[in-house]
């Protein structure tokens, strides 16, 4: 994005001249740290994916209920946004791109990749922290900010219509990865099955994009702060935040890794992952969602595998891409993982991904 752009977007949410900053990786966004001459208050500006992002003020309004709720009850701390100059909490540029800002937390940073199991467990205990603390929230409240995004029986559903158009040649190169997602379809029934049980599988608050990236660090303490990133926040199940962390942490090798042979499950990092996370999330998980926590992984390794070979069939119009197979990588990375996982579950655990939900006895 051109830089005249980009701080002609940072004028309307502050005074003097910016210095602009790229901030993150994020496959989606373009994000922004902003330094105003005089102001020692940096900005986050960024601007949102109209593209995934269908109605952007609903983001907004989200943040705003989570920001107030966690306020009162002087839990975790988010970032405030930053009102533009007209009063709004957002900017459209002429180009109908919509922007936004919030405060800049000085002496902060963030990891893309743990190197460490305590990490994890730290990510972890703060992801589940937070949705603790949002447990008074209710969560019809929140806007769908994008319909059906950890909806299993969807993402399956766009996967066989993906296969059924998908060009020949992109067909072809995804046979292998298309016939071992369709022999797991197992776990589309469990999804559905605990779609059907909110008494033992509740909906609530969730974040669903549980990443390292997406834990703020103190720069001093190198403890949590708070969990940022907040444009997915809206209802959701169980396994989603957990599900997530296991797949982005608990690997090897991050998603965009080749090295075939090299992808696996780390022990110290999976249990830290669900020690934190059941630590920090605490009563409010019910018996039946820890009884079933294993399963978090294997729905969340399966839907993002899903995801994945989907774009890669539909020419790539969801992901960045850096070359022309890598969403095909993508897939087959996650697909491994999703292989080890399971055997480590038996191994570790004698918990197999065929396992199913009981129902309540009558």
């Amino acid at each position: 994005m051109e830089l005249a752009i980009i701080e002609r977007a940072a004028s309307h949410f502050g005074q003097g001249k910016p210095a602009i900053e790229v901030l993150g990786e994020g496959l989606i966004h373009r994000t922004y740290k902003v330094s105003f001459a005089g102001n020692d208050q940096p900005i986050v500006l960024q601007s949102i994916n109209r593209t995934t992002f269908k109605q952007p003020e609903n983001i907004i309004h989200n943040y705003q209920l989570v920001y107030q709720s966690i306020a009162s009850k002087n839990g975790i701390h988010i970032p405030p946004l930053v009102p533009a100059k007209d009063g709004q909490w957002f900017w459209i540029d002429p180009d109908n791109r919509f922007w936004r800002a919030m405060r800049f937390v000085n002496n902060s940073y963030t990891v893309s990749f743990p190197r460490k199991a305590q990490e994890a467990q730290i990510t972890a205990r703060c992801f589940g922290a937070f949705t603790k603390s949002l447990s008074v929230l209710d969560a019809t409240q929140l806007a769908i900010i994008i319909p059906g995004f950890h909806d299993l029986s969807l993402r399956y559903k766009q996967f066989e219509l993906a296969v059924m158009q998908a060009p020949t040649e992109r067909l072809l190169k995804s046979t292998h990865i298309i016939a071992e997602l369709r022999q797991r379809k197992k776990l589309v029934d469990f999804y559905a099955a605990i779609l059907m049980d909110p008494s033992r599988f509740r909906i609530r608050v969730m974040h669903h994009d549980c990443k390292l990236s997406n834990i703020l660090l103190d720069g001093a303490t190198h403890q949590a702060i708070c969990p940022v990133d907040l444009d997915t926040v809206m209802p959701g199940l169980y396994f989603s935040d957990v599900g997530d962390m296991i797949r982005s942490m608990a690997g090897t090798v991050d998603e965009n890794s080749t090295l075939w042979e090299s992808i696996g499950v780390r022990k110290d990092f999976y249990e830290a992952i669900i020690d934190g996370y059941l630590e920090g999330i605490g009563e409010t998980f019910t018996g039946s969602e820890k009884e079933h926590i294993h399963h978090a992984g294997l729905l969340m390794l399966f839907m993002q595998a899903l995801r994945f070979i989907t774009d890669f069939l539909n020419n790539d119009v969801y992901y960045k891409i850096d070359h022309p197979e890598q969403n095909l990588n993508r897939a087959l990375n996650q697909l491994i993982m999703l292989e080890k996982l399971e055997d480590f579950l038996v191994n570790e655990y004698n918990y197999s991904w065929e396992r199913s939900v009981h129902p309540v006895a009558p």
